[in-house]
C-alpha cells in the first residue's frame, strides 16, 4: 500500500485522497445510476449489464473467457446468462472447433439493450469530458489504468493509440485480438 507520508506532492495528500475515494463513490453511482434505470425496465440488474458489455467487446466470447473477465463464481454467472439467453437477449452455441466451448454473441435485441446502455454511460462520460481540459482526460485514463490492479486487465488498454493533439472528447482505437473500430463521435442530439 502506498504511503501518502512518503510523497511530497500535494495532491497525495490524506485529504486529497480521502476526496479522490469520495468522488469515486459519487461518481459511480451516477456512472451505474443511469444504466440501472434502463435495466430495470427489463427486469436486469448490474450483472446483466456487464456481461452485456463484454459480450458486445468480443463476439465469440467463451463461457470461460467471461468468467475470467468478470471474477465472479459460475453459478453467479448462469443465473444471468440463462435470463439473458431465455429472453433472447444473447445466444450461446458450442464452438465450431471445440464442442465443449461455449461461445456468446449479443442477438439482435441485446444489441439494441446495449447499444443504448452504452449511449446513457457516453453521453455522461462525455458531459465530464466537455468541462475537462485535454490534459485532464489524459490525466483521468491514468489515473483509471493506475486504478486497474490486473497487468493482464490494464495491458487491454496499453496498446490504444494516443489521442489526437486537442480533442478532448475523440475516443481512441484499440489494438490486438478484440480490436474495434473507432467509434464515430457522439451526437448528443439522438
Amino acid at each position: 500500500m502506498a504511503d501518502p507520508k512518503k510523497h511530497a506532492n500535494l495532491f497525495l495528500h490524506q485529504d486529497s485522497l480521502h476526496e479522490a475515494v469520495e468522488l469515486l463513490f459519487f461518481a459511480y453511482r451516477d456512472f451505474t445510476g443511469v444504466a440501472d434505470a434502463i435495466l430495470a425496465e427489463h427486469g436486469f440488474g448490474r450483472a446483466h449489464h456487464r456481461v452485456l458489455h463484454f459480450v458486445a467487446q468480443a463476439p465469440g466470447l467463451s463461457v470461460s473467457e467471461l468468467l475470467a473477465t468478470l471474477r465472479i463464481t459460475k453459478q453467479s454467472l448462469s443465473r444471468v446468462l440463462k435470463q439473458l439467453v431465455e429472453q433472447d437477449y444473447v445466444t450461446s452455441k458450442a464452438s465450431g472447433q471445440d464442442g465443449r466451448r461455449r461461445e456468446l454473441t449479443l442477438t439482435d435485441k441485446g444489441q439494441a439493450l446495449q447499444n443504448r446502455l452504452a449511449r446513457a454511460q457516453q453521453d455522461l462520460i462525455l458531459s465530464a469530458y466537455e468541462q475537462a481540459e485535454a490534459s485532464s482526460v489524459d490525466g483521468f485514463r491514468k489515473v483509471m489504468l493506475g486504478l486497474i490492479q490486473d497487468p493482464g486487465d490494464r495491458a487491454r488498454f496499453a496498446a490504444q493509440l494516443p489521442q489526437p493533439q486537442g480533442q478532448a472528447t475523440g475516443l481512441s482505437q484499440r489494438s490486438g485480438v478484440n480490436a474495434r473500430p473507432t467509434p464515430q463521435p457522439l451526437d448528443r442530439r439522438r
